[in-house]
């Protein structure tokens, strides 16, 4: 079954996006921002917190940046508007960040400013191995002046991740401390780099995690994968963790039966909320990540609404 998975995976880009649709309606809130902030009351009525992702990375010109800058200007009102508890996951290259890091700068700071005045708050989102340097030289600056109102993406399987959250420790106080959302990383990375097997991976999430809740830093602690939370569940429990501390992070659609049991445990939890356009290149992706949900698209198939 693994090599049909697989094959399904490998040849999802190339089918009609109706077809893909039927499957990807399940991880996507929609493709307006009505649609997601539907999604975002009906889980903040379940208990859930929410982040609001635009889909969308790597443009091409830096008029898709000043769109992109005013679309989640718009996403913040629309956001405020209706009362939603929730707050905001961008990825940099949206904004220019590989074609010119200092529009990419001034593009993020105005939708953190809009943010801030909401006393709300960004998550700058980490992308592949050529961005680290950049997003990380970006987050510092709006850190710097926006210190309540921005946070970071740290990836568990890159070999660095560590030795990156040590060397932000000089921005990070008791009274603003650092946010991180601490994840295992999706894109492709060469082994020079990046940790490839999934206990090496696991033991280093753990690891970054232990380290964060030591210096007192607030991780989103995003993951899907039950031997992780268990494993945060001792952390929590090693140091004595209220749970404004911390909060759990899964994507919209993944696993809702272990969502559930961590809210129902009293652990905050919040829920990526991703819509927009761009959703096909999204869903191809995650499905490369997890082969297995090739059998959901063959159910998808035949079970409609």
């Amino acid at each position: 079954m693994m090599w049909f998975n697989k094959l399904v995976a490998a040849i999802l880009p190339y089918m009609p996006k109706s077809l893909v649709w039927i499957f990807s309606k399940r991880y996507i809130a929609g493709q307006t921002i009505s649609d997601a902030v539907n999604v975002s009351m009906k889980l903040n009525e379940e208990g859930y917190m929410v982040t609001i992702d635009l889909l969308g990375e790597f443009i091409t010109e830096l008029q898709q940046a000043e769109e992109n800058r005013d679309k989640y200007l718009e996403i913040i009102d629309q956001i405020e508007k209706h009362k939603i508890d929730g707050n905001y996951s961008l990825k940099p290259t949206m904004f220019g960040l590989l074609i010119d890091k200092d529009v990419c700068y001034q593009n993020i700071r105005e939708i953190v400013k809009k943010a801030a005045s909401f006393n709300n708050f960004v998550r700058v989102d980490m992308e592949d191995s050529q961005c680290v340097d950049l997003e990380i030289e970006l987050f510092r600056k709006l850190k710097n002046e926006f210190p309540k109102n921005v946070g970071l993406v740290f990836q568990a399987y890159l070999h660095r991740t560590l030795n990156d959250i040590k060397t932000l420790e000089d921005i990070h106080t008791q009274e603003t401390p650092i946010n991180y959302r601490i994840c295992k990383g999706i894109y492709v990375e060469p082994e020079n780099i990046a940790f490839k097997e999934h206990e090496e991976i696991n033991q280093n999430f753990l690891e970054d995690l232990d380290y964060m809740f030591q210096k007192g830093m607030y991780p989103g602690i995003a993951t899907h994968d039950t031997p992780l939370v268990k494993g945060a569940y001792k952390l929590i429990e090693k140091y004595k963790l209220s749970p404004e501390k911390y909060e759990f992070q899964m994507l919209y659609g993944v696993t809702p039966s272990l969502r559930k049991s961590i809210a129902d445990k009293g652990h905050r939890l919040r829920i990526y909320i991703p819509f927009g356009k761009d959703w096909f290149a999204y869903s191809t992706r995650r499905l490369k990540e997890n082969p297995k949900m090739a059998a959901e698209i063959i159910k998808a198939l035949f079970v409609r609404g």
